[in-house]
């Protein structure tokens, strides 16, 4: 199933809480649970495809690229039926794809920059999900798009400096430094968050100390975006 199932517990909350976001600031539509099976059913196919490009295992990777290619297709024609305006978002998603292609034929997938073009791409699904919602507030599906940036940016530097550059005194001081910035923009653009982001800079000083698994440090950071997905419930619903 390894070849089937991602089990990057990172990219399933980023897959995620987006969506929940955009659903708290302008309510849930029934297009909306097709709009997110799309979502989830290209987000499955880019697993195996960016997996067969970085190792070029075809017999490993096929099979699951075209399970979901077949899926993926149907669906997708449903939806850009009922919203064909969406076809430009689908072109957005291309590029972004393309970049992470390039690094995955590369083998550096892990760099900071593919990193910074996947948030954005998963964060960008706020404005789907404003779409369908039939509104128009872009003012507040921005908003809430550089909340989720930021965090998720914050998350990638402070992961790196619990796993893959743990011990890197540099790093460790550039997420701290980060979560200190980002504190003062959230509490300008809304005061109310300053407790979840406050924990969050607590987080990326004191835990990096601790040698945590993989695993754990998973577990901990789903436990942060529930955190932040209550804030913004209740500042935004």
């Amino acid at each position: 199933m390894n070849r089937y199932i991602p089990n990057q517990h990172g990219a399933w909350v980023m897959l995620i809480l987006p969506f929940l976001f955009g659903l708290v600031a302008f309510g849930g539509q029934s297009l909306h649970i097709l709009l997110f099976i799309s979502w989830l059913l290209l987000y499955l196919l880019s697993f195996p495809v960016l997996q067969w490009i970085k190792t070029g295992k075809a017999y490993k990777y096929r099979q699951p690229a075209l399970v979901y290619a077949g899926l993926s297709i149907p669906v997708l024609s449903l939806l850009l039926i009922y919203q064909p305006d969406l076809i430009g978002y689908g072109i957005f998603l291309g590029i972004c794809f393309v970049l992470n292609m390039y690094y995955a034929r590369t083998r550096n997938e892990r760099a900071l920059i593919n990193d910074m073009i996947a948030i954005v791409m998963f964060c960008s699904f706020i404005y789907p999900v404003m779409y369908i919602g039939r509104t128009t507030d872009w003012r507040l599906a921005t908003t809430l798009f550089v909340i989720a940036v930021l965090y998720f940016v914050g998350t990638a530097l402070y992961v790196k400096t619990m796993l893959r550059e743990r011990g890197n005194v540099h790093y460790y001081i550039g997420s701290i430094f980060y979560h200190i910035v980002i504190c003062g923009l959230v509490s300008w653009m809304n005061i109310g968050l300053i407790i979840s982001f406050a924990l969050l800079l607590l987080r990326s000083i004191i835990l990096p100390h601790f040698k945590l698994k993989s695993k754990h440090v998973g577990i901990i950071e789903i436990c942060f975006a529930v955190l932040l997905y209550v804030s913004i419930t209740i500042l935004y619903s």
